[in-house]
């Protein structure tokens, strides 16, 4: 059964993909499955196929990844995503954003123009509304040219510029507090504030 989340996202509560797709509207079913088979198609077998976040989802699992996913070690880290909403479908590609470069996202922008279709992307997301919206190739090589090691590695690789950033961030503010405080570790209306 499909329950409204907000006004936007709908979520299921399907413990299976199978029970997902049975829950759709035919007209929906027959769309979801079709881009489903494209990426099942073009998956790296290192990554699994499961429910995740009440849509479908493409996940590398503990097995390949032990860390898992940061923002909850306990799931697997996310790939990709597919989903029946209120409004429309979605394909979720995480991968595309991964690079600060955006080599990914401008390669990906550039093939589907090339398509012919009109692209509808959101932050991490392509909707569509029917099958004749999605440039299946394009999906489908955006799936296979990232295999599951490259995406950890891409991964990694963010995870610790966000943590040399954080450090560099911290260093900073120790450094200005020094400058502040001429290196006594309370500035002057703190140390009034004690006193």
């Amino acid at each position: 059964m499909l329950v409204m989340v907000d006004s936007i996202t709908m979520t299921s509560s399907a413990a299976t993909v199978e029970e997902y797709l049975a829950e759709l509207p035919p007209d929906r079913r027959e769309v979801i499955a079709a881009v489903r088979a494209v990426i099942l198609a073009n998956l790296d077998p290192a990554y699994q196929e499961k429910m995740a976040y009440g849509m479908i989802g493409y996940s590398i699992p503990h097995s390949v990844y032990p860390a898992g996913y940061h923002c909850n070690p306990k799931d697997p880290l996310p790939f990709a995503g597919l989903a029946s909403q209120k409004n429309n479908m979605a394909v979720y590609l995480m991968s595309l954003y991964i690079r600060a470069d955006g080599a990914d996202t401008a390669w990906f922008e550039s093939e589907w123009a090339k398509s012919g279709k009109k692209l509808d992307k959101g932050k991490s997301c392509i909707r569509f509304k029917k099958l004749e919206d999605v440039a299946l190739g394009v999906l489908g090589e955006a799936i296979r040219r990232i295999p599951a090691k490259l995406y950890i590695e891409r991964y990694c690789e963010v995870l610790a510029e966000g943590e040399k950033h954080k450090a560099d961030a911290k260093a900073r503010k120790n450094v200005a507090a020094q400058a502040l405080t001429g290196g006594r570790g309370k500035t002057a209306g703190s140390a009034k504030a004690s006193a």
